[in-house]
């Protein structure tokens, strides 16, 4: 028998990427639906004991005696994702995810990210492709899938704060799940942002007929159908992050959340329903980090941990999105329920876009071949 011993792999940059349809976040949402259904079957591994870690990071000292040990600013993160993900992906992978708030001095975005996907057998690489895009669309289709299960079918009124990345991938899987959306407010902190985040809106979709610029969270959250807020900050001080409070809050709203939030005591009640993305995903975090977590990593879901842990909330009433989505949980009760869904972002949601785009780029011929060997020399 001869063996076949050759491996070759693609290499896709961002325009390759955007080639084989990263940026198709109508088929982003349908992709992390069908993900969120294998998460809930248990057709996945992530890192950690507990097979549900968010990645390895590497942390860097306030006072380090080498000079050129890199500084802990703002968003300073270096982090390995690694997944499986079953069904019809089939496929593991995982992202190197580089951050740090002052490469936009540079020129950069605070993020720079690489993802590699590989056989799931041998572990070979299939393709090794830019990332940004594809996390910026896998994160922001989450509040899309949580909408389309979870927000009022009438939904109308978009408030978000933030006018970047984030925001606008989170505004795009809005659009793809409900239609009738028309109104979006919108806090940004420099005019730059603001000035192009309202032009790309104006430009992409022209169904949104108000465009309001708003100053505070208040003007956010009052009056919107759908609410998320997508800022970066400085994490330490959970009374220094984004707050909402309850009296701000419309019935019936749905408040997706994939960056820094804090609750009031109102948001806290137990009729506020309390959603996550993965729950498994939070208690890792929790099982990681010093106490109270929520001081560590800001997401509005960490704060649900802790709240467990202090007695304040039982642990079934945070609910998985994904036995939402299977049908063992219902979806919105009626229309007055509030929904808070906390995203924490997982390496399975790159392994699942990253697969359906990398299978595009195979069929479209999109891409560069590279070799890894003929025949390896130490086998």
């Amino acid at each position: 028998m001869t063996l076949d011993t050759r491996i070759d792999f693609i290499y896709l940059s961002e325009q390759d990427m955007i080639r084989a349809g990263v940026t198709d976040m109508p088929a982003c949402v349908d992709t992390m639906e069908e993900m969120f259904g294998l998460l809930y079957q248990g057709d996945y591994r992530m890192a950690g004991p507990n097979s549900d870690s968010h990645g390895a990071m590497i942390t860097f000292p306030e006072h380090s005696p080498f000079p050129t040990m890199p500084k802990p600013t703002a968003d300073r993160r270096m982090m390995a994702m690694p997944a499986y993900l079953g069904g019809n992906f089939q496929t593991a992978g995982a992202k190197w995810y580089g951050s740090n708030i002052a490469n936009r001095e540079k020129g950069l975005p605070r993020s720079i990210l690489m993802f590699t996907l590989n056989d799931a057998d041998t572990g070979a690489p299939l393709a090794h492709m830019s990332a940004n895009l594809l996390s910026a669309y896998r994160t922001g289709a989450i509040p899309g899938v949580g909408a389309r299960h979870l927000a009022r079918k009438d939904a109308k009124v978009i408030g978000l704060a933030g006018p970047g990345v984030m925001g606008k991938t989170t505004v795009a899987a809005f659009m793809a799940v409900c239609p009738l959306i028309d109104t979006l407010k919108i806090k940004g902190r420099g005019q730059k942002n603001l000035d192009a985040f309202v032009a790309w809106v104006k430009a992409t979709f022209p169904q949104i007929t108000t465009l309001q610029v708003v100053e505070t969270l208040e003007d956010v959250v009052r009056g919107s159908d759908l609410v998320s807020y997508c800022s970066s900050g400085e994490v330490g001080d959970p009374s220094q992050y984004p707050l909402v409070r309850r009296e701000w809050v419309k019935p019936g709203a749905f408040l997706a959340m994939p960056a820094p939030c804090s609750i009031d005591a109102g948001m806290e009640q137990d009729d506020v329903r309390k959603v996550v993305d993965n729950t498994g995903l939070y208690e890792a975090w929790f099982a990681e980090l010093p106490k109270p977590a929520h001081n560590h990593v800001p997401l509005v879901g960490v704060r649900f941990m802790d709240m467990i842990a202090e007695g304040k909330l039982a642990a079934e009433q945070v609910e998985d999105i994904g036995k939402i989505i299977s049908g063992d949980a219902p979806g919105r009760l009626h229309d007055d329920e509030i929904i808070l869904m906390s995203v924490g972002g997982m390496p399975v949601e790159d392994v699942a876009w990253g697969t359906v785009v990398y299978r595009k780029a195979l069929e479209q011929g999109i891409g560069v071949k590279l070799n890894l060997w003929e025949t390896p020399v130490l086998s």
